[in-house]
């Protein structure tokens, strides 16, 4: 059958069936596709050398006119597929190796080193163009080229030594040198794409990038050390105020407690104590988030302590500091308390006053259990001084800190606690029991329905020991009856 059939014309076949065939397997079939097209390419290597038709000398070109163009043609098909299966062997090897970013790298290298031999090796051995001679022009071509792109150049060259180097891979987050920080979004031959706090994108060129000093903050972990410094007033010995600084540490939620916080003393004056708070946050997004709770917990801590906060440094001495023996700290009373939470922010002045009235001050040592899981407690405890732990199957859920209350849910609504809340200082809590709320509902009977609204905003507990789901509606009604049984109304 094959002496019917000239050996070019079955070169040309060949090569356009390959065509055909790798159009028409499956894209994500890609071992098939390259076992195929490697085939087909020793099959037409085989007509080649069976036929004495070498690829890699020029022959001249047989006859003329017709007779030349599909030698030519076929040549021209023997290389192209040369070229398509060694990119081929370069993606697999790549993707076995599992290294994207220098798969994508090396095999953009791959195919323009390629792709160029092809394109030489077809004019000298295909054509008979002297390659020589095209070589030297091209290299002064080359020279004006690299001059007039040497910016790009410089771009794509950085590109190739931090891929090499992997100072960093898509998603780390990285500082550089200049304060410019974010999220690897994207990195190619030109620019690496940084995606910052503000949800920006910053574009900066390889060649800027590879001359700043890099600090890739996501290795070994995302890890991020923070760093606060306070000023106290001296109204009290040092070792008290950083035993408060630790418990607000301590009561934070935002930071993490391996590696443990730090409070470290660095001046002592006539004005202020100054001290550095150190902690570590999970991820560099959340440090505003922490800094925020931080420097709120400092707040409260020193409220519940009486300490008072320094003022700023200033050049000189000026009007009296307060002192341990000069200052007298203020105290919290249950009335401040009830004035500072948002529960009670419905309530008009005399309405706090007797509930503040009625208030009766309890006292939990440190590692006692306040109340567990599922159990009911008949008062609200606002937390005057130290720090509550929150536990729910007996996993950690935050803490709680001065200001903050719990027991709302069993007072108001007869539920259980959704948490086990156990003591992890000493704490100084004020209590309210259901007769002061009775007062209040019986003269305002609105006021159920201001105290529905705040309990429904969280996870509240029906009586039955059920969660209150569905719509916000449907939970403000679910409290509400509760709060009117409990209460009778």
């Amino acid at each position: 059958m094959f002496s019917t059939v000239s050996p070019i014309d079955m070169l040309i076949g060949i090569g356009l069936g390959s065509i055909v065939l790798w159009h028409v397997v499956p894209v994500g079939r890609t071992k098939t596709r390259l076992i195929a097209q490697l085939v087909l390419f020793a099959a037409m290597t085989l007509v080649l050398v069976g036929y004495d038709l070498s690829p890699v000398r020029f022959e001249g070109f047989r006859g003329s006119g017709p007779e030349a163009l599909p030698l030519q043609a076929a040549k021209l098909l023997w290389w192209l597929h040369l070229a398509w299966a060694l990119i081929g062997l370069v993606r697999i090897y790549l993707v076995l190796e599992g290294r994207p970013r220098e798969a994508r790298l090396l095999q953009d290298l791959v195919v323009g080193i390629v792709y160029l031999g092809m394109a030489c090796s077809m004019l000298a051995f295909v054509f008979g163009v002297p390659i020589g001679t095209l070589v030297a022009t091209s290299g002064v071509v080359a020279i004006l080229l690299g001059l007039a792109l040497q910016s790009t150049l410089g771009d794509v060259f950085s590109g190739i030594a931090l891929t090499v180097g992997r100072p960093y891979v898509i998603g780390d987050w990285i500082l550089l040198a200049d304060g410019t920080e974010g999220r690897v979004a994207a990195s190619n031959w030109r620019s690496t794409h940084l995606r910052t706090g503000s949800s920006n994108i910053v574009v900066i060129p390889n060649s800027l990038l590879a001359k700043l000093a890099l600090t890739n903050v996501s290795r070994p972990n995302e890890t991020h050390f923070m760093m606060l410094p306070l000023r106290i007033a001296p109204t009290r010995m040092p070792s008290v105020i950083v035993e408060v600084m630790r418990a607000a540490l301590a009561s934070s939620n935002a930071i993490l407690q391996t590696p443990a916080p730090v409070v470290v003393l660095l001046g002592l004056d006539a004005s202020a104590l100054a001290f550095e708070l150190q902690f570590a946050v999970r991820s560099p997004s959340q440090r505003v988030a922490a800094r925020n709770e931080v420097l709120d917990r400092v707040y409260r801590h020193c409220k519940a302590a009486g300490l008072l906060l320094a003022l700023p440094p200033t050049g000189g001495f000026a009007g009296n500091h307060p002192t341990e023996e000069t200052v007298h700290p203020p105290t919290v009373t249950p009335l401040e308390l009830i004035d500072a939470m948002p529960i009670f922010g419905s309530l008009v002045t005399a309405e706090k006053a007797a509930l503040a009235a009625s208030a009766v001050t309890r006292s939990f040592e440190r590692g006692e259990v306040i109340v567990r899981e599922g159990e009911r407690l008949t008062n609200l405890m606002m937390i005057r001084a130290g720090t509550v732990a929150r536990q729910c199957n007996g996993e950690p859920r935050g803490f709680l800190s001065p200001g903050d209350c719990f027991g709302e849910t069993g007072l108001l609504t007869g539920s259980g606690e959704a948490c086990t809340l156990e003591a992890l200082s000493r704490v100084t809590a004020y209590a309210l029991d259901q007769n002061a709320f009775s007062g209040l509902l019986a003269d305002r009977p609105a006021l159920a329905e201001d105290l529905a609204l705040h309990l429904s905003q969280g996870v509240v507990s029906a009586p039955n020991g059920a969660n209150v789901a569905g719509h916000s509606d449907g939970r403000v009604q679910a409290v509400l009856r509760s709060i009117q049984t409990v209460f009778h109304r």
